[in-house]
């Protein structure tokens, strides 16, 4: 049997899950959020993680499992404070990204999904981080990091491991923790979400570009242009 959470932290945690359930119909489409809620304390999907969802949903083991095992966001085992996911999609690849994430694996002496031996930063080859027009990209926790160099990367991870605040190109201030990232991911609000700009020029350079020459949309056959 599983090791259980203590008292209070299993008491908190189910207050937090019976506020994210009230947002469902179904409390078993709960689920997702909830994981992250776990993430949040354990920063993986523990064993003990699974057995209290599968509680306060009314599920089974394998059934929670099935999701935690599914997604990559949820983890099997603990993540660092710091989630360093470097983009090697083709665009990324071709502008630097493939370099980029050879320089950091040898820099950091750990490959894919696997941890420095401080607990700081766990990096990630991520299939697309939907940054290319800013490519290559890294983000940490989910914060974009643009235009980015072997060199720019490198000084990141340094920097997040010597427990400097760092600062995104966009969105947030700066960069929060893995635990608290979850949080926020289990839908609880942080206060920062209208930090920095969310989109950047490059990014509505079509958009501007339109609207500068009143340029609308083609009129789709016995339809209307919006």
């Amino acid at each position: 049997m599983a090791e259980k959470f203590a008292p209070e932290v299993e008491e908190r945690l189910r207050a937090d899950a019976a506020q994210i359930i009230t947002r469902y119909p179904n409390s078993r489409s709960a689920i997702m959020p909830i994981l992250h809620l776990v993430q949040s304390e354990e920063a993986f999907v523990s064993p003990r993680g699974i057995g209290l969802v599968a509680d306060i949903l009314g599920l089974t083991r394998a059934e929670v499992s099935a999701v935690a095992t599914f997604y990559s966001q949820y983890r099997r085992h603990p993540n660092g404070e710091y989630n360093v996911g470097v983009c090697t999609n083709a665009l990324c690849a071709v502008m630097g990204g493939d370099v980029i994430w050879e320089t950091l694996t040898e820099h950091l002496g750990v490959g894919s999904d696997e941890t420095t031996a401080d607990g700081k930063v766990t990096l990630e080859a991520v299939e697309c981080n939907a940054g290319c027009d800013y490519a290559p990209v890294v983000m940490v926790n989910w914060e974009f990091f643009d235009n980015q160099t072997p060199e720019s990367a490198t000084a990141l991870v340094d920097d997040l491991r010597a427990g400097k605040d760092v600062h995104p190109t966009r969105g947030a201030q700066k960069v929060h923790t893995f635990k608290e990232t979850e949080r926020v991911l289990a839908g609880f609000e942080d206060g920062h979400v209208d930090e920095g700009p969310s989109a950047g020029t490059a990014s509505l350079a079509g958009i501007t570009l339109a609207r500068a020459n009143e340029w609308t949309a083609p009129v789709a056959k016995g339809g209307q242009s919006k």
